[in-house]
C-alpha cells in the first residue's frame, strides 16, 4: 500500500514538473523566457513550447498587437504667434524588440506609456512653436503629425517599439482665450446686427417719408380736381340759374325769398321777431309785387 501511494505521488510530481515545462504561445503574443532574471530566449512563433521548470526558467508574455496611447493631460502649447493652444493626440505603436523593451520598461506596458508620453509632448511642442494657429488648425496639420512621427522614430528604437502612426485628435484654445474669442465674436455679431437694424430703420423712414409725400401729392391733386369739377358744376349751375332767372325776374325774386325762408327757419325752435309788414314777408303775404304764383292767383 505504501508502495502504491509512493508510485502515485511520484507520477503526480512528474506530471506537475512536466506541466511546468510546457507553455503555449498565442499568435498575438511574444514569449520571453527568463533564467534566473536573465533573458534566455524570445519566442515569436505560436505553438506549444518547452522550458525548464521554475525556478530555473520562467516565461513572460508580451502583447505584439498595435497599441494606442492617448495624451494623458492637456497642456497649453504656444505657437509662433505666442498663442496658447491645447492639443489632444494619440500614438499607435507596437513592440518590435522584446529584449530592448523589457530592458528599458520591464514587462508592464504602462511603464512605457509613462516614459513615452513626455517625449511625444515635447515633439509636439517643438513642431507647433514653428507654426501659426492657422497652420496648426488646417494648412500644416498633416505636416505636424508627420514631423512628430519622424522625430519619434529614432526615440522609439531605444524603447524597443515601432511608431505606426501619430494623430492630432483636437486643437483648441485654452479656456480663457476661448471665452475671449466667443465674446469678441458675439460683439462683432451684435455690431453687425445693430448696423443692419440702423440701415433697416433708415430705409423704413425713407419709405414712410416717400409714402407720405406721395399721399400728400395724391390728396392735393384729388382736391384740385374736385375743386375744378365743383367749380365747373357751380359755373354750370350759375349759368342755368342765370338763364332761368333771366327769363322770369319775378320768379327769381320769389325763389330767392323761399331760399331765405328755408335758411332762416331751418329749425323748429328758431324764433325771429320781425315786423310782418316788412319786405322780408312780402312773398308770404302774396300779392302781385311778389311775382309768385300765389300772387297771380
Amino acid at each position: 500500500m505504501n508502495r502504491i501511494a509512493l508510485v502515485l505521488g511520484g507520477v503526480i510530481a512528474a506530471l506537475l514538473v512536466a506541466a511546468s515545462t510546457l507553455f503555449v504561445v498565442d499568435q498575438r503574443q511574444v514569449a520571453v523566457v527568463y533564467a534566473l532574471g536573465e533573458i534566455k530566449e524570445v519566442i515569436t512563433e505560436p505553438g506549444l513550447k518547452f522550458k525548464l521548470p521554475p525556478p530555473f526558467q520562467n516565461v513572460v508574455f508580451l502583447d505584439r498587437r498595435i497599441q494606442t496611447m492617448d495624451s494623458p493631460e492637456t497642456r497649453p502649447v504656444f505657437t509662433a504667434e505666442k498663442k496658447s493652444l491645447v492639443i489632444d493626440w494619440l500614438v499607435k505603436w507596437r513592440i518590435t524588440e522584446p529584449r530592448q523593451f523589457i530592458r528599458n520598461n520591464g514587462t508592464d506596458m504602462r511603464n512605457l506609456e509613462n516614459r513615452l508620453s513626455p517625449v511625444v509632448q515635447a515633439a509636439f511642442n517643438e513642431e507647433i512653436t514653428k507654426r501659426t494657429v492657422g497652420g496648426v488648425l488646417s494648412a500644416e496639420r498633416e505636416k505636424v503629425m508627420h514631423d512628430v512621427q519622424v522625430r519619434l522614430a529614432e526615440e522609439a528604437k531605444s524603447f524597443g517599439i515601432e511608431i505606426i502612426d501619430v494623430r492630432i485628435k483636437r486643437v483648441d484654445f485654452v479656456a480663457s482665450i476661448t471665452d475671449a474669442v466667443y465674446r469678441r465674436m458675439k460683439s462683432e455679431r451684435e455690431q453687425v446686427a445693430n448696423e443692419l437694424r440702423s440701415t433697416g430703420q433708415a430705409e423704413g423712414e425713407k419709405i414712410r417719408a416717400d409714402a407720405d409725400r406721395q399721399r400728400e401729392v395724391i390728396m392735393a391733386e384729388a382736391y384740385r380736381d374736385a375743386q375744378k369739377v365743383k367749380g365747373e358744376g357751380d359755373a354750370k349751375a350759375s349759368a342755368l340759374y342765370a338763364e332761368a332767372f333771366g327769363r322770369d325776374p319775378q320768379f327769381a325774386q320769389f325763389y330767392r325769398s323761399l331760399e331765405a325762408y328755408r335758411t332762416s327757419f331751418s329749425k323748429k325752435s328758431d324764433v325771429m321777431v320781425v315786423d310782418p309788414s316788412s319786405d322780408f314777408f312780402k312773398a308770404m303775404r302774396g300779392g302781385s309785387s311778389a311775382g309768385s304764383p300765389a300772387g297771380k292767383k
